[in-house]
């Protein structure tokens, strides 16, 4: 069984930057061996709102859904797309600090990680 490495950020979401909480809304994976570039979100809105309740919720989940629609839809140089998209950025949705891992089924990490690093604990 051949294994892959693979690079990955979870996505945090930062609703008032000046304070620096956040919560873990989604995670990005690249594996280059492969050429997969893949996202999986989840905006927990109650603990989003328990951060600060004036924060634009659509807002946040339009921009999480860019994340994954450029995952979805880039043909070319996912390794360049990746960079940039975990580029730091003092915004309300950054990504963490890129982590690696060892994989035999790369397209399976987004769901995985979103299980692992995301959701509440028990909750599938």
């Amino acid at each position: 069984m051949t294994r892959y490495a693979f690079e990955y950020v979870v996505l945090r979401v930062v609703p008032r930057v000046e304070r620096g909480e956040s919560i873990n809304a989604g995670v990005l994976v690249y594996c280059r061996d492969v050429d997969y570039l893949g996202a999986a979100v989840h905006l927990d809105r109650a603990r989003l709102e328990a951060l600060d309740p004036t924060v634009d919720v659509a807002a946040v989940k339009a921009v999480l859904a860019s994340v994954t629609d450029s995952c979805e839809r880039s043909e070319t140089d996912h390794g360049a797309l990746f960079r940039w998209l975990t580029a730091p950025r003092s915004t309300v949705v950054q990504a963490g600090p890129v982590h690696t891992g060892l994989t035999t089924d790369p397209a399976a990490e987004p769901a995985r990680l979103l299980q692992l690093l995301v959701l509440p604990v028990g909750r599938s």
